[in-house]
């Protein structure tokens, strides 16, 4: 990734960094990272479908908003660290079983979205913040997270569900080139709803991505 911008540009041990067209995803370097990737899905247009405990949301629109505005370091302003220097600290990764990558935009270097794969159950999920939706970018987070799934985590398959209602997800998830699949009819998410849902399925040639 030539973007210019201060972030990851290979897959180093127990971090991956890859790119579309307009976005770019890594796995978080700093613990701002994380904490603008949980307020991109924290809206309640977002939480209709996801569903989230407050401990993976931003629940102030106030710090959302703001957090949205920054992006990795060399992006976020020198002073907001100084006010908050405990987002500047470095953010480890989870359990190998899941990668959790924060997306940014190429032409502004704000934080845009996240994208997460479980490599047991080979399924992937997104989400985009709500100023970068409905301009085809989720077909690029999807297509993304295809490209994670194949060709750095070594899964042929992968699968996606999302509510059946949520059409947007659904059409994003069709533009990248999943199909239908069979998979639960319901859903329950962490709040407790369950919702009715639909699955998609992407078929890819798996290989491990180099990594020193």
């Amino acid at each position: 990734m030539a973007s210019g911008l201060p972030i990851p540009d290979a897959c180093t041990p127990g971090r991956h960094a890859l790119a579309t067209r307009r976005l770019l995803l890594y796995t978080p370097v700093i613990k701002l990272d994380v904490l603008a990737a949980f307020a991109a899905g924290a809206d309640p247009d977002s939480q209709r479908w996801q569903g989230n405990q407050l401990d993976q949301v931003v629940p102030d629109p106030d710090v959302r908003r703001a957090l949205l505005r920054m992006g990795p370091a060399g992006v976020t302003p020198r002073w907001f660290f100084k006010s908050n220097p405990e987002l500047a600290e470095p953010s480890e990764p989870g359990p190998e079983t899941f990668e959790f990558m924060v997306c940014i935009r190429r032409d502004t270097g704000h934080y845009a979205g996240s994208l997460e794969l479980d490599h047991e159950k080979g399924e992937i999920g997104g989400t985009l913040a709500p100023d970068h939706r409905g301009q085809g970018l989720g077909a690029e987070l999807f297509l993304a997270g295809a490209e994670l799934a194949h060709s750095h985590a070594g899964l042929p398959t992968v699968r996606a569900g999302t509510a059946t209602a949520n059409l947007a997800c659904r059409r994003s998830l069709e533009r990248a080139g999943f199909v239908p699949a069979p998979g639960p009819a319901r859903h329950t998410v962490p709040d407790g709803r369950e919702l009715e849902t639909v699955w998609y399925q992407h078929e890819g040639t798996a290989s491990a991505c180099a990594r020193p």
